[in-house]
């Protein structure tokens, strides 16, 4: 039976999309006031970066407008990016969800990895210490804890007094978030919103998910139902 239901943060409860976009307006601001630029055009502009390639995007819009920069000025705009306070919200399934959960005694948490300042300001920009009973930032624990590795879990279980086999884990990267259920017996659901970046992303280790849904209220349904609550 499932007793706590785990989910990650980034593309499952919330949209990492909608961040950059907060995040890149954050910087279109700072940069418009610091060099007399029309905000508008330097957000589309970073768009469009970022459509072309990830790497390098603040680099690239100082070289587009032909701006004299250094790498400390780099490194500035980038903890601006991580620190602001985002403009972003759950999913529309997200809270149904846990409502649902919640009914049926279900305890939730949350383990999510990135950059711990910038995740803590998406958790603080949803108010998740609202409706979590745990949260785990890995990169707080050190970059060596991130997924796959299974300390988070270690420490979830015991705070939340599960066993491993009353876990259900969800998440959308392949790459990290069901490795997991190859080190204890966690339950896994991999969660397809759609236009994904991990959509043909390789499994690690060739380990896959029990379970594949798109949306939340999957959760509800079919074989995950028969084992949450009571």
């Amino acid at each position: 039976m499932i007793k706590a239901v785990i989910f990650d943060l980034d593309d499952t409860l919330i949209s990492e999309k909608e961040y950059i976009e907060s995040g890149y307006r954050h910087i279109s601001k700072i940069l418009s006031e610091r060099f007399s630029k029309d905000e508008r055009t330097l957000y589309q502009l970073l768009l469009e970066l970022l459509n072309d390639s990830s790497k390098n995007v603040f680099n690239r819009l100082l070289d587009r407008l032909e701006i004299v920069y250094t790498k400390e000025n780099i490194l500035e705009l980038v903890e601006e990016y991580r620190n602001h306070n985002p403009d972003i919200s759950f999913f529309d399934d997200v809270l149904p969800c846990l409502e649902q959960l919640k009914n049926k005694k279900i305890k939730t948490g949350i383990i999510t990895d990135g950059y711990a300042n910038a995740q803590r300001q998406k958790l603080k920009a949803v108010k998740a210490d609202n409706y979590f009973e745990e949260i785990i930032v890995t990169d707080e624990l050190g970059r060596e804890y991130w997924k796959p590795h299974p300390k988070s879990f270690e420490i979830i279980k015991e705070n939340l007094n599960v066993e491993f086999n009353e876990i259900l884990y969800v998440g959308d990267n392949p790459k990290k978030d069901f490795y997991i259920s190859n080190i204890y017996p966690i339950s896994t659901a991999r969660i397809d919103r759609g236009n994904s970046i991990y959509t043909d992303a390789l499994y690690y280790k060739n380990i896959q998910e029990l379970y594949r849904i798109t949306s939340l209220v999957d959760l509800q349904c079919s074989a995950i139902q028969n084992g949450l609550g009571e």
